[in-house]
C-alpha cells in the first residue's frame, strides 16, 4: 500500500520551548496523551496514522495566532484538524508537530437573509449550521455525506450529491479569515457578491488542507430551501444503460438538484445491510427541487427518459420520509460496502471525469477489479462525472494489498488519460501525492511550490501534504 514519505521529526529542542510557552496560555487545552494523540492523527482512511506530539484547543483567533507564532519561531509543524473524516490521510502528523483541534471555534453568525450569507468559524459541521438556519427559509447544500467540518469541508474543497445543481466548496466561500504560518491574519475578499480586486486569494485557501495557514472563519453562500421535493429511484439492466440515461437527463435542460448512480454490487450490498426493498441492477437517484408544478413536470420527463434506455423499474417519491428511504440507501453504501467482509477495511477512492467519458472510465475500473480479485461497489456523482469505488481487502494479505494498490494506481492514472483528475473531491493529502506531478505536469508543480514557499517559508504547515515546498526549485 502507499506509504509516507521519510519522515523529518520536529525538533526536540524546539518542541519542547513550544509546549512550555503553549502550556501556560491553554492549560488543559493542551493534551500531550497518547490516546487524545493518536485519535487526531488519523481520519477515515486507510492510511497509517500518524500522531502529532501535541494536540491544542484553541478557542479564539487569538490563540491561534499565539500558537502559530510559537511554532513558526521553532519551526514546528501545525496540522489542522475538523472532524477527522476525510479520506486522503490529511490530518496525519507525518512530520510529527502540534495538532489544532478546532472543534471549540464554533460560532455560527452574523447571517444575512437578504444576502443569503452565514459568517461561521471552522468547527461548525453542516448538519449544525443547516438546523440553525431552518428558521430562515436558507440552506446550506453542499453536502459530502459525513457530518464533516465546514473548516474541513473549505480545506478540502468538499463535495458531494448536490454539487450538481449547487456546485462544491469553492463555489460557496465568498471570504476567509486565515492566520497565516507566521501568526498574520489574512482576509481573503470583500463580502461581495463579485470582485476583480487583484488575485482570487479565497480560492487560494480554498482546498489547500491546511498547507497555506489555518481557516479561523469563512463567510458562505446559503440557499432558499425549495418548496418541492421530489425523488425517483430507477434500475437498469446494465451500468451502460444508467449512465447512458444520467448523460441523456443531463443534456435535456432538466434541472436536476441530485443524480447518483449505485451498481448493481453496491445495490444488492445495501438490500443486504439495509433491507429497504430496493430493486436489483444498476441503479439511478435522481432528485428536482423548485416550484411544484415545475418539478412535477421534470419527472415526468425523467421518467419518459428511462424508459428510452431501458429501465426495468422506476419509482417515485414525494414525502420526506419516502425521500429518506431511497437516500438511506445511498447514505448507506459505505457501511454496506464494508459489511460484506466482517472485518475487512474499506478505501473509498476518488476519481472525476468528463461526463462524457464516465461510462468508459466505471467500465475499466469494473474490467480492473474483475482481474485483481478485488470486491468494490461502485457508487458516484454521475451528474459531474465523479465517482467512488467502496473498496473492501484484508489489508494484512500481501496478495490482496498488492491488488488494492495497483487497483488505486489504474485508477487515478486512467482518470488523468482521459482528461480527468485523480480527486473530484476527497482531496489529495499524501495518499495521492505521488500523481501530482502526472496530473498537473512540472511547471503545476513548479507554481504550487513557489505559492507554498512564499506563505508558508518554513515548511510548518501540514507539511506532506499536496506537494513539499522543497520538491522542486524555484522558478529562475
Amino acid at each position: 500500500m502507499p506509504q509516507p514519505q521519510p519522515l523529518r521529526a520536529a525538533s526536540p529542542d524546539g518542541l519542547a520551548l513550544v509546549l512550555s510557552a503553549l502550556a501556560p496560555r491553554l492549560g488543559a487545552r493542551l493534551s500531550t496523551a497518547f490516546p487524545v494523540r493518536e485519535q487526531h492523527g488519523r481520519d477515515a482512511s486507510y492510511l497509517p496514522a500518524y500522531p502529532p506530539d501535541a494536540v491544542a484547543y484553541p478557542e479564539n483567533v487569538e490563540d491561534v495566532v499565539f500558537i502559530l507564532q510559537t511554532c513558526h519561531s521553532h519551526r514546528v509543524p501545525v496540522i489542522p484538524f475538523g472532524t477527522g473524516t476525510s479520506c486522503e490521510g490529511h490530518v496525519a502528523a507525518l512530520h510529527g508537530g502540534i495538532c489544532l483541534d478546532m472543534s471549540r471555534m464554533d460560532a455560527i453568525g452574523p447571517v444575512s437573509v437578504a444576502d443569503m450569507t452565514c459568517r461561521v468559524q471552522p468547527g461548525v459541521t453542516r448538519k449544525a449550521l443547516n438546523a440553525w438556519l431552518r428558521d430562515t427559509g436558507l440552506f446550506f447544500p453542499v453536502d459530502p455525506g459525513a457530518d464533516a467540518s465546514l473548516g474541513g469541508m473549505i480545506s478540502t474543497r468538499a463535495s458531494g450529491t448536490n454539487a450538481v445543481r449547487y456546485g462544491t466548496m469553492k463555489d460557496h466561500v465568498i471570504s476567509v479569515d486565515a492566520v497565516l504560518a507566521d501568526g498574520t491574519v489574512l482576509r481573503t475578499a470583500s463580502l461581495a457578491r463579485k470582485s476583480s480586486a487583484g488575485y482570487n486569494l479565497t480560492q487560494l485557501m480554498v482546498g489547500a488542507e491546511g498547507t497555506l495557514g489555518v481557516i479561523v472563519s469563512a463567510t458562505l453562500r446559503l440557499h432558499p430551501i425549495p418548496e418541492a421535493v421530489e425523488t425517483a429511484l430507477i434500475a437498469f439492466p446494465s451500468s451502460a444503460a444508467a449512465i447512458d440515461c444520467a448523460i441523456a437527463i443531463m443534456g435535456s435542460g432538466i434541472q436536476v438538484a441530485r443524480i447518483e448512480y449505485l451498481d448493481d454490487v453496491q445495490i444488492r450490498a445495501i438490500e443486504r445491510y439495509s433491507r429497504l426493498g430496493l430493486s436489483e441492477g444498476d441503479t439511478l437517484i435522481v432528485e428536482c427541487s423548485g416550484d411544484p408544478d415545475s418539478v412535477a413536470r421534470q419527472m415526468r420527463w425523467i421518467g419518459e427518459i428511462a424508459v428510452d434506455f431501458a429501465a426495468s423499474s422506476v419509482a417515485t417519491a414525494r414525502s420526506a420520509e419516502e425521500r429518506g428511504r431511497i437516500w438511506k440507501a445511498r447514505h448507506d453504501a459505505w457501511w454496506a460496502a464494508i459489511a460484506l467482509r466482517p472485518g475487512a477495511k474499506g478505501i473509498p477512492t476518488d476519481s472525476c471525469v468528463p461526463v462524457s467519458r464516465l461510462a468508459e472510465a466505471i467500465d475499466g475500473a469494473r474490467r480492473d477489479c474483475a482481474e485483481l480479485g478485488v470486491t468494490a461497489p461502485i457508487c458516484g456523482h454521475v451528474g459531474d462525472g465523479n465517482f467512488h469505488l467502496c473498496v473492501v481487502f484484508d489489508p494484512e494479505s500481501p496478495r490482496e494489498a498488492t491488488a488494492v494498490e495497483t487497483l488505486l494506481e489504474r485508477l487515478s492514472r486512467r482518470a488523468i488519460a482521459l482528461g480527468g483528475t485523480i480527486t473530484g473531491e476527497h482531496g489529495i493529502g499524501y495518499g495521492k501525492r505521488a500523481f501530482m506531478a502526472e496530473e498537473h505536469g512540472e511547471a503545476g508543480l513548479r507554481a504550487m511550490a513557489a505559492v507554498k514557499r512564499a506563505l508558508d517559508p518554513r515548511n510548518i504547515m501540514n507539511p506532506g501534504k499536496i506537494i513539499e515546498a522543497g520538491d522542486l526549485p524555484p522558478f529562475e
